[in-house]
């Protein structure tokens, strides 16, 4: 009998130290992976790009190099129940910092200023107006981006990262792949950054605007490419965001009966210049973006679509309308919907007076 007590005694002493031990190399092994990685002190200027989570920011670290453990670093935020928030800007960080001090730098206001510059993209852009608005605004040259839009594998790299982006955007049609896929808003960047950091720092602002509507975009009969080119038609033919639906819906009845968009949005994409009126000749042109000459979807988005052109596309109003018209020759532009031509043509004798 003293010699069992003696056995599970020793047991449970053996287990304690186990336990002791196990603990330890835990404990060990956090602080481990949260300290440097490096002893250079080389500085690293680190960009914080607008709208990137800490957890992104942990991710793209580790990848770098810079730190030991994107999972490690995530548990001590979570251990130490720390409300972080990154503030986008280029900082200075080296890699003799061990992941905490790393999150102090970056959740501080010790960033470098003057790098960073704000970049507005307005709904409706064109991958040209892109092309001027960023070579204009930093260190990055019209080639080096027309290049970088243009090259296949760099493409193909993206739809891999990107669950929106399909083989359809590599179609030798469209002029320029992403065309309809980067997100207007306002973004700030680092004006000495290179294009790629500007592409997907748009691209993963789309991704969280259509992860919204996901479900519905995978269980729509359209493809996520026909509903962002349907969009971007949307984009340029409504002048009010309450017009949006309806006139998603003509073009889906149009589509139905197998009759051309005939949109000028897409004419202007086709021609390459914008007006309020179009000669016979521009609706001749031979384009596939020629919605007059070509029956169905254009090969690809004409711009890049906002939200609301977005959402119509995705639910567009039920409607028996056909054809429509905006009263562009009034200061308060309305939107008139025709079930049939003969109605449309009244409409244009009445309203459209100024040409």
């Amino acid at each position: 009998m003293v010699r069992r007590k003696l056995n599970v005694k020793r047991l449970v002493i053996a287990i304690i130290m186990l336990i002791v031990i196990f603990m330890l190399f835990a404990v060990s092994l956090f602080f481990f992976m949260l300290s440097p990685v490096g002893k250079s002190k080389s500085d690293i200027k680190y960009v914080v790009e607008s709208g990137t989570t800490p957890y992104e920011v942990f991710k793209d670290l580790e990848e770098k190099n810079i730190i030991r453990s994107e999972l490690f670093t995530k548990l001590y935020v979570k251990l130490t129940g720390s409300n972080i928030e990154f503030k986008a800007g280029t900082y200075t960080i080296n890699d003799s910092m061990g992941s905490i001090e790393i999150i102090n730098v970056l959740s501080g206001t010790d960033y470098i200023s003057g790098d960073e510059i704000s970049l507005t993209f307005k709904e409706g852009f064109e991958m040209v107006d892109f092309i001027e608005i960023v070579s204009s605004n930093t260190n990055i040259n019209e080639e080096e981006i027309k290049g970088k839009l243009k090259d296949k594998e760099y493409i193909k790299g993206l739809i891999e990262k990107y669950w929106f982006l399909t083989e359809n955007v590599l179609d030798e049609d469209i002029y320029y792949s992403l065309e309809g896929y980067l997100f207007p808003n306002t973004y700030f960047v680092n004006k000495n950054g290179n294009i790629e950091q500007i592409i997907e720092t748009m691209l993963n602002e789309t991704e969280r605007v259509l992860n919204k509507y996901k479900d519905d975009i995978e269980n729509s009969e359209y493809t996520v490419h026909e509903l962002l080119t349907m969009a971007s038609i949307i984009e340029k033919e409504a002048t009010l965001d309450e017009d949006r639906p309806l006139v998603a819906s003509v073009f889906y009845n149009r589509l139905d009966v197998g009759m051309p968009f005939q949109s000028c949005a897409t004419l202007g994409y086709a021609i390459g210049e914008w007006k309020l009126t179009y000669t016979q000749a521009d609706k001749d042109t031979d384009s596939p973006y020629n919605t007059y000459v070509y029956a169905g979807f254009p090969p690809g988005p004409g711009n890049n679509a906002g939200e609301e052109s977005i959402k119509a596309a995705i639910y567009p109003a039920e409607s028996d309308y056909y054809y429509f018209m905006a009263d562009v020759c009034s200061e308060n532009p309305k939107t008139y919907f025709s079930k049939n031509y003969e109605e449309h043509v009244s409409y244009v004798n009445k309203y459209l007076t100024c040409f």
